[in-house]
C-alpha cells in the first residue's frame, strides 16, 4: 500500500485574548506573510499535501480572501469551524460561556475532512523547517493507531519577555517517549529562574525542560478517542465556564491506556506572538531568516 501524504491541521479559532486582535492573519514576514504561511511553506516542502484551517465561522471570509489566492494550486485547502456547539450533541451550554472548548475540541472539529495521518500546529507560532521535516517522516513511516508523536522544544527558547506563557511540560521515559504532559500556566523568567505561578509543583522548571508548543503528529484514530473523552469532559465541566479541553488531557489519557507518544526533539528556536509587544521581535527574526536565504523574501510568487 502506498503511504498516504500527511495533512496539516492549523488551529486558528482562538480569540487571542492576551494579544488583543486577530493575530492569526497579521502579516509579519518581509512580504507581509502571516506566521501560518511559514508553517504552510515548510509543510509543503516537507511533503504535506493538504492544509485544514480550524477557524470560527465569522473569520471565514477573511481567511479565504488571504489564502485562496496565495495557496491556489499549491496545496489542497479545507476549512472547518470550531463553534461553541460543535460536537456538544445538543447539550445546553451555559450562557456565560463565551469561547469554545480548547485545543482538543479544535482538533475534533477536523474529523470530517481528515482521514490520513496529520500534524497539528498553532496559527500564531513559528516552528521551523526542521520540525516539519521530522514530523513528515514520522507521519509517513511510524505513525499508527497506537503511536503518535509530539515535537519537543527547549523551554528557554519559548518564553516571552513581555508576560507569562502557558506550556505543556513534557516528562520523558527511558525510551524517549512521553510519560506525561502537564499544562503549566503563568510561566515566566524571574532573576534567572523559570517559575510557574500556578497551584502545581515544582514551582521552578529546569531551563532545558522539553515543552510542547502544540505541534503534534496523530493518526486519524485520535478522533473517535477524543470524541469519547469530550463527552465525559462536558458532563464533568459544563458549569465551569473557564474549563478547557486541551490536547495534553487527551494525550495523557492515551498514554495511560497503553499508547506511546514519541518525543521528537528539535533545536530550532521557536518564536511566536503571545503579546502585542512580541510582534517587532518576530518581524526582525523573520527578516533575518529571509536575509540568510532560509526563506524567500516573498512567498508564492
Amino acid at each position: 500500500m502506498e503511504p498516504t501524504s500527511p495533512s496539516l491541521v492549523i488551529l486558528a479559532a482562538g480569540i487571542a485574548s492576551r494579544y488583543g486582535s486577530m493575530k492569526q492573519i497579521q502579516g509579519f514576514g518581509p512580504g507581509g506573510e502571516t506566521l501560518m504561511e511559514y508553517s504552510i511553506y515548510d509543510a509543503i516542502r516537507s511533503g504535506f499535501k493538504k492544509v485544514v484551517f480550524v477557524i470560527r465561522k465569522h473569520f471565514a471570509d477573511d481567511f479565504k480572501q488571504i489564502f485562496e489566492q496565495r495557496l491556489n494550486d499549491r496545496v489542497e485547502i479545507e476549512y472547518v469551524y470550531q463553534e461553541m456547539d460543535s460536537f456538544t450533541e445538543g447539550v445546553a451550554i451555559p450562557e456565560e460561556r463565551k469561547k469554545p472548548w480548547g485545543t482538543a475540541h479544535a482538533v475534533l472539529c477536523a474529523m470530517e475532512v481528515v482521514k490520513e495521518p496529520f500534524a497539528v500546529v498553532n496559527a500564531d507560532d513559528f516552528y521551523g523547517y526542521d520540525a516539519f521535516r521530522k514530523a513528515s517522516n514520522f507521519l509517513e513511516s511510524e505513525c499508527n493507531p497506537d503511536r503518535y508523536a509530539i515535537l519537543g522544544y527547549d523551554l528557554l527558547q519559548t518564553l516571552s519577555e513581555y508576560g507569562s506563557v502557558n506550556r505543556g511540560v513534557c516528562q520523558l521515559d527511558d525510551d524517549g517517549n512521553l510519560s506525561s504532559i502537564v499544562e503549566r500556566i503563568n510561566i515566566s523568567m524571574k532573576e534567572g529562574k523559570v517559575l510557574c505561578d500556578d497551584d502545581k509543583e515544582p514551582k521552578e522548571l529546569a531551563l532545558n525542560t522539553s515543552v510542547s508548543m502544540n505541534f503534534w503528529c496523530f493518526h486519524p484514530s485520535i478522533f473517535d478517542y477524543t470524541q469519547k473523552m469530550f463527552r465525559d469532559f462536558l458532563r464533568d465541566n459544563l458549569q465551569n465556564i473557564k474549563a478547557e479541553f486541551f490536547i495534553p488531557i487527551v494525550a495523557d489519557q492515551f498514554i495511560k491506556d497503553g499508547g506511546t507518544i514519541k518525543v521528537i526533539r528539535t533545536n530550532v528556536p521557536w518564536f511566536g506572538v503571545t503579546y502585542k509587544e512580541d510582534a517587532p521581535e518576530v518581524e526582525k527574526r523573520l527578516n533575518e531568516l529571509a536575509q540568510k536565504g532560509e526563506y524567500p523574501q516573498q512567498f508564492w510568487t
